[in-house]
């Protein structure tokens, strides 16, 4: 299935942000205190998305694949007990 402009225009605003954080010399720390402000556009290309779209997506834009990424390795820490949580 095609990627719809909307999808597309909502992964690029979190590309543009990440890649924004990282130009201004921000590293996985400042990303994650900023990411709150665009977990709600994330939630939404994941309930609108197949995996071979996100897929997609993530090898288009290299900072939505960043951001996702992060994400995944927040869920992982916490699940392995690695990253506390109170």
């Amino acid at each position: 299935m095609a990627l719809g402009k909307k999808q597309i225009r909502l992964a690029k605003h979190i590309d543009e942000h990440v890649k924004k954080v990282i130009a201004e010399g921000g590293d996985d720390e400042t990303l994650l205190l900023s990411m709150p402000d665009y977990m709600g556009t994330f939630k939404q290309l994941m309930d609108t998305t197949s995996k071979e779209q996100m897929d997609e997506l993530c090898e288009r834009f290299s900072g939505f694949y960043r951001f996702g990424k992060l994400l995944e390795s927040l869920a992982q820490g916490i699940q392995d007990g690695s990253i506390q949580v109170p």
